[in-house]
């Protein structure tokens, strides 16, 4: 069994370097929907059985995008489960201004998740996030016997991946963060974890390069 992951399109504020985090939102860049156009077309034939998708607005545009270029088009469940990381009081902040305010737990988020402590902006935690995240992946994995995608954001998505991996916490930014509309695909044929990786992070369908800071 494959599972298809995905991050949603670039938006104002990944533009604008503001943290949108788990409430915070921002629409679509109008450049994004070619983008997303462009990897529903690149898994056009894939007989995906279900999508799921983040319940932000981003993450569900980007999810309706991918499912109209599918050969066969497929019901989409919106969850808060597929969410970005919440970033507490940081949400909609300028992502350089909170760097200056808080070097140490922001570095921390990008490069030692394991080190990580949200607690001075009300944040939430490391371990809640890969919670949610992976009880909800490993549900669906269960109820489904072909190939289901997910779509979700920078931060959350790249620690789950690697949770499923098996990989600790210290190794959740080891292979960096995923860009907009890139494609990650995991197997599973015991459907026990770990899951085993097949593609990482890939932009190449893109004409352009896709990459943004994944700390957005």
């Amino acid at each position: 069994m494959d599972l298809y992951f995905t991050r949603h399109g670039k938006t104002e504020w990944n533009l604008e370097r503001r943290f949108q985090g788990m409430k915070g939102d921002s629409p679509l860049l109008p450049s994004s929907f070619l983008e997303v156009q462009a990897l529903g077309q690149h898994i056009a034939d894939v007989p995906f059985e279900h999508i799921y998708c983040s319940s932000a607005p981003r993450a569900q545009v980007t999810a309706q995008e991918i499912n109209k270029q599918l050969t066969k088009s497929v019901a989409i469940t919106p969850t808060d489960a597929l969410l970005e990381m919440g970033y507490g009081i940081l949400e909609g902040q300028s992502i350089d201004e909170m760097l200056a305010k808080y070097p140490t737990e922001l570095g921390n988020m990008r490069f030692h998740m394991d080190q990580y402590d949200p607690t001075p902006f009300e944040g939430e935690t490391v371990a809640a996030m890969i919670e949610r995240m992976t009880a909800f992946i490993t549900e669906k994995v269960g109820a489904h016997t072909g190939p289901v995608l997910f779509v979700g954001h920078g931060s959350s998505m790249t620690a789950a991946v690697q949770a499923l991996l098996g990989k600790p916490a210290s190794e959740y930014r080891s292979m960096g963060g995923l860009y907009n509309n890139s494609l990650t695909i995991l197997e599973t044929e015991t459907k026990q974890l770990p899951y085993q990786l097949k593609l990482w992070n890939d932009a190449s369908f893109l004409e352009k390069d896709a990459s943004l800071d994944s700390l957005l």
